[in-house]
């Protein structure tokens, strides 16, 4: 039991889900209290299509795949993974509360029923129209995508990289299809997206300089 303790000990991460899920539902509470509409004329032109819930229910499978495999198989690429989404989430924790944020696009009715549909009205009854901004759907499919890219063997795997493109791509746009996300709030979530993907993943840790000028050593930066 010690030796599986030692083996699995970055499980602690988890701890950060203490933090996160009752600060969102705190935010989600607050539906009812005044926010500011985000929309731009672009959201307008995008229709509804149902068929997008598919992608859009299939983030939450994407999302701990490549938790669980990075668990297991990566523990250093499991921490970057896990720095790239809590960075993010933890930033829009913070932009919900001092910016209270919504969207009022989604259909009154649908045009037909269907399997489809029913489970975009289930989504709808469970998920508020508030706190929307940036899209965490589009950020945590970019953080698995880029996981993935990173990943020495899976990113050799021509199949695998190019279904975790067209899933990311897939979900993105399911939130705007889906009447979940204004076009603001995918750009936006894209961005910050681009940026943690800069720091977890494009910056060399190696030549960081620690104090007055010593450079850090590589099993330092490790």
């Amino acid at each position: 039991m010690k030796t599986l303790i030692h083996k699995y000990r970055h499980a602690l991460v988890l701890l950060y889900g203490l933090i996160y899920m009752p600060w969102f539902m705190w935010l989600e509470s607050r539906a009812d209290l005044p926010y500011h509409v985000i929309h731009v004329g672009l959201d307008d032109r995008i229709p509804f299509v149902e068929y997008f819930i598919v992608p859009y229910l299939l983030w939450f499978l994407y999302i701990a795949v490549v938790f669980l495999y990075l668990f297991f198989k990566d523990r250093r690429e499991f921490y970057q993974y896990c720095i790239f989404l809590f960075t993010g989430m933890t930033l829009f924790l913070i932009i919900s509360t001092v910016y209270p944020n919504g969207h009022l696009l989604r259909p009154s009715e649908f045009e037909r029923n269907s399997i489809f549909t029913l489970a975009v009205q289930l989504l709808y009854q469970a998920d508020t129209a508030t706190n929307i901004f940036p899209s965490l759907h589009v950020f945590n499919s970019i953080a698995a995508h880029r996981a993935v890219v990173n990943n020495p063997a899976l990113r050799k795997k021509r199949l695998i990289r190019g279904g975790s493109f067209i899933l990311m791509v897939s979900i993105i746009l399911a939130t705007m299809f889906l009447k979940q996300h204004s076009v603001l709030d995918v750009i936006s979530g894209i961005l910050l997206g681009v940026l943690i993907d800069q720091l977890v993943y494009r910056t060399d840790y190696s030549t960081v300089r620690i104090g007055w000028g010593r450079k850090r050593k590589p099993e330092e930066a490790a």
